[in-house]
C-alpha cells in the first residue's frame, strides 16, 4: 500500500506564518462584501463587549468597599450607595449576556453568508478553468483544500474580532494597572510568552500535518463514499470488495489517527508547562497586591480590582497571543483558498474576438493537428488532418484509445491543439469566443452525466435558458425518443430522477441516453457531436434513434463515435484512427474496397454477429 508522503517539507516558520496574515485584509473585504450591515453591527457590539470587565471588575469593587464601610459601622448607615451598585452590575451582566448572544447570532449569520458566497466564487472560478485542470491531481487537492476553506472561515472572523475585542478590554484593564504597578504588565506578558511560543510550534506543526495528508483525505473520503454508495453497491457485493475497501480506510486513517496523536500528546504535555509558568506569574502579582492591601496601600475593594483586572489580563493576553498563532495558521489555511483562485485558464476569448459564423460555411479544418496530455510523453493525436464540411455527417472509428474522444474535445475547443491549428472558416479557432463556439456545438459524450434533477431539468441543462419553456423540452425528448420514458414516470417531467433524493426513481442505461441524447437536440446547435450515443440500447431502439437522427440533422453538421458499424455506415465519410493518427478516410463503400483497418473490422464485427 501506498504510504502518505513525509510532511516535513511542508513545515512552515514563523515568518511564513505572519506573511500568511496578509490574507487577512481580502478576507474581511470578502465578508463585508457578504454583508456590511452585520460585519459593522457586529463590530460595534464587539466594541461595547469590550469595555464591558473592566466596568464590571470597577462596580465590584465599589460594592466590597461599600459592604467594609458599613460592616465597619456595625452595619448602620445609609445603603443606597450599595444597592445602586448591585444593581449597576446586575445591569451590567444583563448588558454583557445580550451583548453575547447578539456578538455569536451576527458569526452566526455572517458565517452563513460569507460560506454561501464563497462556494459560489468557488463554482464560477471552477468554471472558468480548463478541462486539463480537472484531470490533474494537485489540482484537486487545491480544489480540496479551497472547498474546506468555504465553510472553515466563521471560525477565523470570530477569532480576528475577538483579538480586536480582547486587545481593547486589555488597554482598558492595562491603563488601571499602570496607575498601581507598571512592572505588573511585563510580568503579564513574561508569563505568557512561553505558552504563545509552545502554541505557534505546535500550530505549525499542525498545519504541516493537515497540509501533507490532503491526497490521502481525499482518498478516505472517497473511499468513504465509495463503501456506502449505491453507484458502487453491485459491483462491490459482486467483487467481494468490501474487505479491501475496509482495510485500506483502516490504514490510512489509522495512520493518521498516530500521526496526530504523537502531536496532541507533546502538544498536551508542553502545554501543562507552560501552563504552570503563567500561573506562577499570576500568584507572584497576586502576593504582592495582598501584602499591599495588609500595609493599608490598598483596600480590600482595590484588592479585588486589582487582583481581578491582573487575572483577566493574563486570561485575555494568553488568549490573544494563542489566539493570534491560531490566526496565523488560519491566515495559512486561507492562503489555500485565494490561491485556487490564482489559476487562470489558458482556453480565454480574445479581447477582440471574430464575430462566429452563422451559418458555417468552410466548416472546421485540422491541419496537421496534434495533442499531448499535460505532463505525459505519448502523443493523444498526430499530424491529423481533415475538413468537416457544412451539412456533413462524419464518423470517427478506432479501437479504445485511438484519439476519437481527444479529437472532438479538441473540435470543441474543450483543449488546445499541442501542435498545429484548427480553423473554422479559415481563421483559428482560438480567435473565437470559446463560450460562442459551445453553443452552437451540442455534444453528449458517451460517460454523460446523470444529474440528480427532475426530468425536465435533466433534459434542460442542454440550453439551460430553457429551464422553464415546457414546449421546447417536450419537443426535445420527442426528438429523442425520451417521451416515452418520461411519460411513465409518474410526475412526468418534475419526476426526480435518481435516488439520491426522497421520491426518486432511476432510470435504466438505455433510458438514461435517450434523455442525454434529448439535450442535444434542445440545444439546437450547428454541428451535434454524439459519442457512442446508442452503446446501451437494443437494436431496435438503436435503429429508431438513428432513423431520427438522420432526419433531424439534414443539413447540420455530424460527428458520430461509435464502435457499431451499422451506426457508422450512414455516415458520409468515415475517418480511422490508430495510435492517434488518421489512418483511412472514406465512405463505407469506400473504405470496404480498400481492404484496410476499416474492411478488417467491420468483417470481425459481422462475423460476430453471425
Amino acid at each position: 500500500m501506498r504510504a502518505p508522503k513525509n510532511t516535513i517539507d511542508n513545515k512552515v516558520s514563523l515568518q511564513k506564518r505572519l506573511s500568511a496574515l496578509r490574507n487577512l485584509p481580502p478576507f474581511f473585504k470578502l465578508i463585508w462584501q457578504a454583508s456590511p450591515g452585520l460585519t459593522l453591527a457586529n463590530v460595534l457590539l464587539r466594541l461595547l463587549k469590550a469595555a464591558v470587565p473592566l466596568a464590571v471588575l470597577y462596580v465590584g469593587k465599589l460594592i466590597i468597599d461599600e459592604v467594609v464601610r458599613l460592616a465597619e459601622g456595625g452595619g448602620e448607615g445609609d445603603t443606597d450607595a450599595l444597592l445602586l451598585y448591585v444593581g449597576i452590575e446586575f445591569g451590567l451582566a444583563i448588558v454583557s449576556d445580550l451583548l453575547n448572544r447578539g456578538i455569536a447570532l451576527f458569526d452566526s449569520l455572517l458565517g452563513d453568508l460569507f460560506a454561501n458566497d464563497s462556494s459560489v466564487r468557488l463554482m464560477q472560478q471552477a468554471a472558468r478553468l480548463d478541462l486539463y485542470q480537472f484531470e490533474n491531481s494537485e489540482f484537486y487537492d487545491k480544489l480540496e483544500r479551497a472547498r474546506q476553506q468555504t465553510v472553515r472561515r466563521t471560525q477565523l472572523m470570530s477569532m480576528v474580532l475577538g483579538q480586536l475585542q480582547d486587545t481593547i478590554t486589555l488597554v482598558f484593564l492595562a491603563a488601571g494597572l499602570v496607575a498601581f504597578a507598571w512592572w505588573l504588565i511585563l510580568l503579564v506578558f513574561v508569563a505568557v510568552i512561553p505558552a504563545f511560543l509552545g502554541e505557534s510550534h505546535f500550530n505549525e506543526r499542525s498545519y504541516s500535518l493537515i497540509y501533507g495528508w490532503t491526497p490521502e483525505r481525499r482518498e478516505l473520503d472517497y473511499l468513504r463514499y465509495t463503501g456506502a454508495s449505491d453507484e458502487t453497491a453491485k459491483e462491490i457485493k459482486m467483487f467481494g470488495l468490501s474487505d479491501f475497501l475496509i482495510q485500506r480506510f483502516k490504514y490510512l486513517s489509522d495512520k493518521y489517527y498516530h500521526e496526530n496523536k504523537k502531536l496532541a500528546v507533546k502538544r498536551a504535555s508542553w502545554g501543562a508547562l507552560f501552563a504552570a509558568i503563567g500561573s506562577a506569574g499570576y500568584y507572584a502579582a497576586y502576593v504582592y497586591i495582598i501584602y499591599s492591601t495588609i500595609s493599608g496601600q490598598l483596600s480590600v475593594g482595590d484588592l479585588t480590582f486589582y487582583a481581578g483586572s491582573f487575572a483577566t489580563m493574563r486570561n485575555r493576553l494568553e488568549e490573544i497571543l494563542n489566539r493570534f498563532s491560531k490566526i496565523g495558521e488560519s491566515a495559512l489555511y486561507l492562503q489555500d483558498y485565494f490561491d485556487f483562485f490564482t489559476l487562470s485558464p489558458q482556453i480565454a476569448a480574445p479581447q477582440k474576438p471574430r464575430p462566429f459564423p452563422r451559418p458555417i460555411r468552410q466548416g472546421f479544418t485540422f491541419e496537421g493537428v496534434g495533442f499531448h496530455y499535460p505532463k505525459q510523453e505519448r502523443w493523444a493525436l498526430r499530424g491529423v488532418s481533415f475538413t468537416l464540411h457544412p451539412g456533413e455527417k462524419l464518423a470517427l472509428v478506432g479501437e479504445n484509445g485511438a484519439g476519437k474522444t481527444t479529437l472532438v474535445k479538441l473540435l470543441a475547443r474543450l483543449y488546445d491543439p499541442s501542435e498545429g491549428r484548427i480553423l473554422l472558416d479559415g481563421h483559428d479557432l482560438s480567435e473565437y469566443d470559446p463560450a460562442e463556439l459551445r453553443q452552437e456545438i451540442g455534444v453528449i459524450f458517451q460517460d454523460f452525466v446523470r444529474f440528480q434533477f427532475t426530468a425536465g431539468d435533466n433534459i434542460a441543462v442542454g440550453r439551460i435558458a430553457f429551464k422553464d419553456v415546457m414546449p421546447q423540452i417536450q419537443d426535445a425528448a420527442q426528438r429523442s425518443l425520451a417521451d416515452g420514458v418520461v411519460e411513465k414516470l409518474p410526475k412526468r417531467y418534475e419526476q426526480m430522477i435518481g435516488r439520491r433524493f426522497a421520491e426518486g426513481v432511476d432510470l435504466s442505461g438505455g433510458e438514461w441516453q435517450k434523455v442525454a441524447l434529448a439535450r442535444a437536440y434542445i440545444r439546437d446547435a450547428q454541428l451535434l457531436i454524439l459519442d457512442e450515443p446508442t452503446a446501451a440500447l437494443d437494436a431496435r431502439s438503436e435503429h429508431e434513434v438513428f432513423v431520427r437522427f438522420a432526419e433531424l440533422t439534414r443539413g447540420k453538421m455530424a460527428v458520430l463515435i461509435s464502435h457499431r458499424f451499422s451506426t457508422v455506415r450512414m455516415a458520409d465519410r468515415i475517418l480511422v484512427l490508430e495510435g492517434g493518427q488518421l489512418l483511412e478516410v472514406g465512405s463505407h463503400e469506400e473504405l470496404l474496397q480498400q481492404e484496410g483497418r476499416y474492411a478488417e473490422l467491420f468483417r470481425l464485427q459481422a462475423k460476430g454477429y453471425a
